[in-house]
């Protein structure tokens, strides 16, 4: 029974994960005016599918990072009721940030419910040190590097002419492509993360771990899309097809270096950070609704932990 909860937890945070996340890499598309929402998600959608399927062969390393070993004792991580907990917890934290319309990171749910059911299970039984080195760092490092890369690669562009405020022919194809790319790059990037819950718990192998989240993302992009798109196509800045085309490249490379590295970046951090780098070059950024952004960010950690923390005790109580 605890094994059929596992699964259908993980199955929640993988499509929680699409709705929140398969419109990131193309929301440029949809608020530039290059093509409709419907489009997009699609693109996005299909993108994201390809690259969870890739994960399996060039994204090990993250299935490592997420399986929660180094953060608790290796007993612990491998304990059914911990990852069912971790699971649950991340679930209801994408979930809930999804119906408020909030991009939020799957990265940081995921992150903040290890720590919090590490925390339930008892005493030093979570390596600060770890979590510092290997989900903090990178975590917070990657909007700041996503802004500066949304400028560069904004102000590269233009230089070379690559950024018309019109629709072209070529353009339409290079948005198009990027946005692909960048679709590509998040389902590479979040699928291990997810698939790691199901391996930890032997309840699938790593094939149909990684097919199992990768078709969960897909319907939940396809199925529950719109709120947080209509977010970051409209709220944080408002940009013609060529500077969408510059954010597209920007979180492209970022997350992709990101994935090979087996770096756990959020996507939601880079995607948005090359909006807003894009939105300060062009002063038509939207501060208050990039205000509210971030203070969803910092209360994803939080959350996932605590609500992990009182599954934790829970199907500790439980079962035990």
């Amino acid at each position: 029974m605890l094994v059929a909860l596992l699964i259908l937890a993980a199955g929640c945070v993988a499509f929680t994960n699409g709705a929140n996340a398969n419109c990131k890499g193309v929301a440029s598309l949809y608020g530039s005016g290059t093509t409709s929402l419907r489009v997009a998600v699609w693109w996005g959608t299909a993108a994201t599918f390809a690259g969870g399927l890739a994960a399996l062969f060039f994204a090990q390393g993250l299935l490592k990072t997420f399986s929660g070993r180094g953060l608790v004792p290796d007993a612990l991580a491998q304990s059914p009721e911990f990852v069912t907990a971790v699971a649950l917890g991340a679930a209801l934290t994408s979930f809930l940030a999804t119906r408020l319309s909030f991009p939020v990171s799957t990265t940081h749910a995921l992150t903040g419910a290890l720590v919090g059911a590490g925390l339930a299970s008892g005493d030093h039984t979570v390596n600060l040190g770890a979590l510092g080195k290997t989900f903090v760092q990178p975590l917070l490092l990657s909007p700041v590097l996503a802004v500066a890369a949304g400028m560069l690669i904004h102000f590269l562009l233009k230089t070379v002419r690559l950024l018309p405020d019109h629709r072209t022919r070529t353009l339409d194809t290079l948005h198009f492509l990027s946005g692909g790319a960048a679709s590509f790059a998040r389902g590479l990037n979040d699928t291990p993360k997810m698939a790691a819950l199901l391996l930890i718990a032997h309840a699938l192998d790593v094939r149909w771990s990684i097919l199992a989240i990768a078709v969960m993302i897909a319907i939940g992009g396809l199925l529950d899309a719109r709120n947080v798109a209509e977010t970051l196509a409209k709220k944080v800045t408002d940009m013609n097809p060529g500077e969408g085309f510059a954010a597209n490249v920007s979180t492209a490379l970022l997350v992709t270096t990101a994935s090979y590295h087996s770096l756990p970046v959020s996507t939601t951090h880079v995607s948005v950070g090359s909006l807003l780098g894009i939105g300060i070059v062009t002063r038509k950024a939207h501060w208050p609704s990039v205000g509210q952004i971030v203070l969803s960010w910092l209360i994803t950690l939080p959350c996932g932990a605590a609500v992990a923390a009182v599954a934790a005790c829970g199907l500790r109580a439980f079962h035990g």
